[in-house]
């Protein structure tokens, strides 16, 4: 019986340890298979962070090329814009249209007629007629010279006439006689033994404001015309024009105060360069009188040294130059360069605001043009009225499409032009409540062009007293231009002490 017990003990006793040794196994492949999974686990975490750190990297990568990709829009908008940037279409000279290989603008504003090109039947034209130079003739304003063809007892003729310039060097001998105390009184203009004559200096100071001509080629072509025999240089020339100049102030003073008693002036500047830095050159003109003023800059501290713009009382025509807007009582502003930047909108944008506009700035124009024709100087209120409304309502039809607008570039220049055209108005219409105003700001800028033909011909100026010499002589030639008087005439005038223009 013990001996069974015994067994029986010692069999328990193997199926305990069996037990425990299959429970230890099955834990440590338990612990065993926890330390893979968590290894799992810790791989997963770590290629979950590299994933999202991947992804957060490429969304930055992406997030970065959108914003690269809409620069790249933007600056591809931005660079086609200046690409079709013309004088149709902004304030740029016509001079620039072929730039880049670019067609010359061929935009004209008038509508297209029937007509052929040229001059229309009953246009007088500008050919001299015999009537006009007969009554030359007898003037005594021109040599009367006769020459005849064929026999001339007893036959009738006919009278042809050939007007002709006769270009010749004179020497002129001035003797100066001693008084009877034996003193010469000699002449300021003669204190040199060799002078040369006031129709010299005529000819070289409208070569080189008419001519357009540098001092070298005046004097080159002067003594080619004299058959060699002036002796001309290039500094003789400069001192005409410096003496020129000069002599000119008193004129120029008198044609400030004039344009003083005037109620519009228009005025406009234009870049020159004075020993290699851009300087401007600015005018004020009216119908008859134009004044030139050499400038460093466009500055409000620059025009407050002008003492006709401090005095000055009127109307201002101009391009929206705000420094301006601090002189005169009033301000008009030029309708063709709003129509220009209209055009362009139209161009960058495709909305219909701006092409409407145009189209209301024309018809306002056209209106006052046949008013003007019938005697009125103002245009009647109830009309006035009606086109303020139509004014203000595109306005505000261009806020809306402006909404629209895909480029940013495009989109912030239509909003700049929207908001001007609201702002100025009252400058932009201004030309309706009073027809002494112009529509636009053509004759300063026509006025303009002589000085611009300088630039390219002739290059800039050495020194600030040639820009200022220059400016001198075109208010006094371009002035003798306006008012229809003799240009060579009026310089032998100033030359021999007579003031040109009084």
């Amino acid at each position: 019986m013990k001996g069974r017990q015994d067994v029986s003990w010692r069999i328990g006793a193997f199926r305990r340890k069996a037990d425990y040794n299959y429970e230890k196994g099955m834990y440590n492949q338990l612990v065993e298979v926890m330390a893979r999974l968590d290894a799992m686990e810790n791989s997963l975490r770590t290629e979950k962070k590299e994933h999202k750190e991947d992804v957060d990297r490429l969304n930055k990568k992406i997030d970065s090329l959108t914003k690269e990709n809409q620069l790249l829009k933007d600056d591809n908008a931005r660079l086609r814009s200046i690409i079709n940037n013309d004088s149709s279409n902004t304030s740029l000279p016509p001079s620039t249209d072929q730039k880049g290989g670019k067609p010359a603008n061929t935009f004209n504003g008038r509508k297209k007629t029937e007509r052929k090109c040229g001059g229309q039947k009953g246009h007088t034209g500008t050919t001299l007629t015999k009537t006009e130079v007969e009554e030359k003739i007898a003037s005594g304003r021109c040599r009367h010279e006769i020459r005849t063809i064929g026999k001339v007892s007893g036959q009738d003729y006919v009278t042809k006439y050939v007007v002709d310039l006769n270009v010749e060097p004179v020497i002129m001998e001035i003797r100066i006689y001693a008084d009877e105390n034996g003193n010469f009184c000699i002449p300021a203009q003669y204190r040199s033994d060799v002078t040369y004559g006031e129709n010299v200096k005529a000819l070289a100071v409208s070569l080189y404001s008419e001519g357009v001509m540098s001092n070298d080629r005046i004097a080159s072509f002067l003594n080619a015309a004299g058959n060699g025999e002036l002796g001309l240089s290039e500094g003789s020339v400069y001192g005409f024009c410096r003496k020129f100049a000069g002599a000119s102030d008193a004129s120029i003073r008198h044609l400030e105060e004039r344009l003083l008693t005037q109620n519009v002036v228009a005025t406009d500047a234009t870049t020159v360069t004075v020993n290699g830095e851009q300087n401007y050159i600015r005018n004020f003109s009216t119908g008859d009188t134009v004044v030139y003023h050499a400038m460093s800059s466009k500055s409000i501290k620059a025009l407050k040294k002008l003492d006709f713009l401090n005095r000055y009382a009127g109307i201002l025509v101009h391009d929206h130059e705000t420094a301006l807007y601090h002189f005169g009582t009033d301000h008009a502003e030029c309708n063709v360069h709003i129509i220009r930047y209209l055009r362009k909108n139209t161009e960058e944008t495709k909305n219909r605001w701006s092409g409407e506009m145009i189209s209301l700035l024309c018809e306002m124009n056209k209106c006052r043009k046949e008013l003007m024709a019938q005697g009125y100087d103002a245009m009647p209120a109830e009309r006035i009225t009606d086109y303020e409304g139509k004014y203000f309502s595109i306005l505000k039809q261009g806020r809306g499409e402006s909404k629209s607008t895909a480029h940013k570039y495009a989109k912030q220049e239509e909003a700049a032009l929207l908001g001007r055209m609201e702002k100025y108005s009252h400058n932009h219409l201004l030309f309706l409540y009073d027809f002494s105003v112009p529509f636009d700001d053509n004759l300063s800028e026509r006025d303009l062009r002589k000085a611009k033909n300088r630039q390219k011909m002739a290059g800039g100026f050495r020194k600030a007293s040639g820009h200022e010499m220059y400016c001198s002589i075109m208010t006094i030639i371009e002035t003798l231009k306006k008012r229809n008087m003799g240009m060579i005439e009026n310089i032998r005038k100033l030359f021999m002490g007579t003031p040109a223009i009084f």
